[in-house]
């Protein structure tokens, strides 16, 4: 544990001047550069995800969906094919298609309409998964004085239509992570008794990473406070926040049932530390 502070430490030590400078910039681009920052964050993220190919987080990954396997979809003729109807919230490049199961039906929805041709061109590649066009997330800003702050609202997704949602990666960026929950929870069908011995829809699967939760890890603790009140983490990826407690907020959405594991994910390069603290959970309505 020391030893990963004591590199941290040492790499910001070593990049004081370049953070000061990444500091001047996003104060000026902060103004009129929120086009730059979607198309950025977006090319960003294809980059990695199609340079960046790490065999154990897939692994992870296949563990973590593996009980969607369990899940059988309220829709009858989704149900005799064997598939599922999933919404995927923050889809991106649309790198957790190679999860799903056979014969599913994925509506998609994401806040940044530059993601669309990552996406497009990545659902190609799995023709077992009938995928939706991206419909938008909308952000509905309301004023102080009916004493009510931001939330994203998925008009494009009708109440109790969904058999599981999925999350990766994603509450760090949103504007209202209990808004969030709260259209999770309106989307997904309520649970029925067990069909053919599955499950019959109502499942949250959400993978994020989040604000460091071992205290002897203070260097990184410390880290990913600053540099989320400075701005600068938001503004070079698209509003992450690298301190939240994910899993508080999930534990009080209003879920019949939590199951959660916090760890850290097998990520070994340094630019990767500040978002080794993750959260696996999966919630029943």
């Amino acid at each position: 544990m020391a030893e990963v502070d004591h590199h941290i430490a040492q790499w910001v030590r070593g990049h004081l001047p370049y953070l000061a400078l990444a500091l001047l910039l996003v104060w000026v681009l902060r103004l009129k550069g929120a086009d730059v920052r979607h198309r950025w964050f977006a090319f960003l993220m294809y980059f990695i995800n199609k340079n960046t190919k790490n065999p154990k987080i897939e692994e992870l990954k296949r563990d973590f969906f593996s009980s969607l396997g369990s899940v059988a979809s309220h829709d009858p003729v989704l149900r005799k094919q064997n598939g599922i109807k999933i919404l995927e919230i923050g889809v991106g490049t649309g790198v957790n298609f190679s999860y799903y199961p056979d014969g599913s039906h994925l509506i998609v929805v994401d806040p940044n309409p530059h993601f669309a041709n990552y996406y497009n061109e990545n659902r190609k590649k799995y023709p077992n998964i009938h995928s939706e066009e991206i419909l938008s997330l909308q952000v509905r800003r309301r004023t102080r004085l009916r004493g009510r702050g931001p939330g994203e609202a998925m008009t494009g997704v009708a109440d109790s239509s969904v058999d599981v949602v999925v999350v990766t990666l994603v509450l760090c960026s949103v504007d209202n992570v209990d808004q969030i929950l709260k259209q999770v929870l309106r989307v997904l069908v309520p649970v029925s008794p067990p069909a053919l011995g599955r499950l019959l829809g109502g499942k949250f699967y959400a993978l994020e990473h989040v604000r460091e939760f071992d205290n002897n890890h203070w260097v990184r603790q410390s880290l990913q406070e600053w540099l989320t009140i400075s701005g600068l983490w938001p503004f070079l990826f698209d509003g992450c926040c690298l301190n939240r407690d994910c899993l508080a907020a999930i534990r009080s959405a209003g879920f019949s049932k939590v199951e959660a594991v916090m760890s850290y994910t097998p990520l070994t390069s340094i630019h990767f530390q500040l978002i080794k603290p993750h959260l696996e959970a999966i919630a029943i309505k």
